[in-house]
């Protein structure tokens, strides 16, 4: 399976949209769990397998990817963040409050049952 990039077809697109690429590489298994590991430090191969809980070859396989998406570096202390995935997380914030209100209504609900 090839990196997704902007301007070529990508899975559930034959457009090729920046949208559409940046949603296929994120909807990859893992992909988004590698980014919000490395949220607060870089951190070595063998850090990240165990923070992100998942194997070797599906670990280099995403690193791989986030690397050529320039989402990803490779520096002496780890794996880290590049500015563009610090910028790409960021936006996530608010999705992620948002879910955070989301899941209480399903504790509301259930309490009310």
């Amino acid at each position: 399976m090839t990196s997704p990039k902007p301007g070529r077809r990508v899975r559930g697109s034959a457009t090729g949209r920046p949208i559409m690429a940046l949603l296929d590489l994120l909807g990859r298994r893992m992909t988004l769990r590698i980014l919000w590991e490395l949220r607060e430090k870089p951190l070595t191969f063998r850090a990240l397998q165990e923070a992100a809980a998942t194997n070797p070859s599906v670990l280099n396989a995403r690193l791989k990817e986030l690397r050529e998406a320039r989402l990803v570096e490779h520096a002496a202390e780890g794996y880290a963040l590049s500015p563009q995935g610090k910028e790409l997380l960021a936006t996530f914030l608010p999705l992620n409050a948002w879910a955070d209100q989301w899941a209480k209504t399903f504790v509301k609900a259930a309490q009310r049952r």
